[in-house]
């Protein structure tokens, strides 16, 4: 049984026992309601502690690196940089230009990410959904290999890769909502068509990189990769709106959620539009994803592990696993950014490449000690 359904249970048993005059089932229902108060601590206890997590490693990632700054000097600098009586440019620029927005890129990079994987394991009922198996990173993949490739862009100028992976990410999920409609909206239709877009997608990409030249072949597994080094205020600041939309909408949307993971069958009989509901979510998340992958690159296993590991503390219930999942998210990218750029200083090693090595086997430990299903 999922934990939404033993919390349910938990509720009404209590429920029951309230009403029962025997002193027996009295104490009994007191010792459930304990429980029940016990375990929606234990969610909210997680959240907060990955937020106070990402604090802390946000100031060691300003602070930490070839030229190590104190943390109390962190603070002084933001504040001479925000007053404008900037005492030591090169300290300023350290941390105002290079250091903070790497780490604010990761925060909400990570968030967004990690939420798109919630949001599509539990619309699609799949463990393994995330943004490359629906093929959005795919299909961003296959619009920045355009455009570094061959120069075939919407716009010219810097921008011709980020417009191009922004309108191409976009390209899959209109093709699976396209199927889906024709054959219907069920969960495996749409991860079947997604997995289909996906390789024909990858399959077009790898023609282009045969006849690449050098420059743009490294240019392009730079952006493969995934890194936040590049990532400008402007562009954190467009992703920060969008993936802070995502995370109220799909919040506000976590008790809908929770009715379509009783099934869709279920989820129609208690009046929701469950087809509409799906369609509207996915495109949300999409949206959320093709605005980080086309600033950031792709980045892998955050929109895969942030759910399933914060699934194993809080729980299936959506009101604590989207807000979760982006917290641990956005810790883990933060984590992967600042391991990336001290473990072989002063090269830097791309974070993709880094939540791979840290996101595997952290996963496959946690499946390993997991010993009841978290759906």
């Amino acid at each position: 049984m999922s934990p939404d359904g033993q919390n349910i249970d938990v509720v009404r048993k209590a429920a029951t026992l309230w009403t029962s005059e025997d002193d027996l089932g009295s104490e009994e229902s007191r010792e459930t309601v304990s429980r029940y108060r016990s375990s929606e601590l234990r969610k909210l206890a997680f959240t907060f502690a990955c937020v106070a997590i990402a604090a802390v490693v946000a100031w060691l990632s300003v602070g930490y690196g070839s030229l190590d700054i104190g943390f109390l000097d962190c603070y002084r600098i933001l504040w001479e940089h925000i007053t404008g009586n900037i005492a030591d440019t090169t300290l300023d620029y350290v941390v105002v230009s290079e250091r903070m927005p790497r780490v604010a890129a990761a925060l909400v990079a990570g968030a967004g990410l990690a939420i798109a994987g919630c949001v599509m394991q539990s619309v699609l009922k799949n463990p393994l959904a995330d943004p490359y198996t629906t093929g959005i990173s795919s299909g961003a993949g296959f619009g920045a290999t355009l455009a570094i490739t061959m120069g075939l862009s919407f716009v010219g100028g810097d921008y011709s890769v980020v417009i191009n992976a922004f309108l191409f990410s976009l390209v899959p999920m209109a093709i699976i909502i396209t199927v889906s409609k024709l054959k219907g909206t069920s969960p495996t239709m749409m991860v079947m068509a997604g997995i289909a877009v996906m390789f024909i997608f990858n399959s077009f990409t790898t023609v282009m990189k045969l006849n690449a030249n050098p420059d743009a072949l490294a240019l392009l597994y730079q952006w493969s990769v995934g890194t936040v080094t590049d990532c400008t205020w402007p562009q954190i600041a467009l992703m920060a709106v969008v993936v802070g939309i995502g995370i109220v909408l799909t919040q506000l949307m976590s008790r809908k959620l929770n009715i379509l993971a009783t099934g869709d069958d279920s989820a129609k009989a208690m009046g929701l539009d469950v087809e509409n509901l799906r369609v509207i979510l996915l495109l949300l998340i999409s949206l959320v994803v093709a605005t980080v992958v086309s600033f950031t690159g792709l980045i892998g296993f955050v929109g895969l592990v942030a759910p399933h590991v914060c699934r194993m503390f809080v729980g299936a219930d959506n009101r604590y696993l989207i807000i979760s999942s982006a917290m641990f998210g956005a810790v883990l990218l933060e984590i992967a950014d600042l391991v990336g750029r001290t473990v072989i200083a002063p090269a830097t090693l791309q974070v993709g490449v880094v939540t791979a090595f840290i996101g595997g086997p952290m996963f496959l430990y946690l499946i390993m000690r997991q010993r009841r299903s978290s759906w």
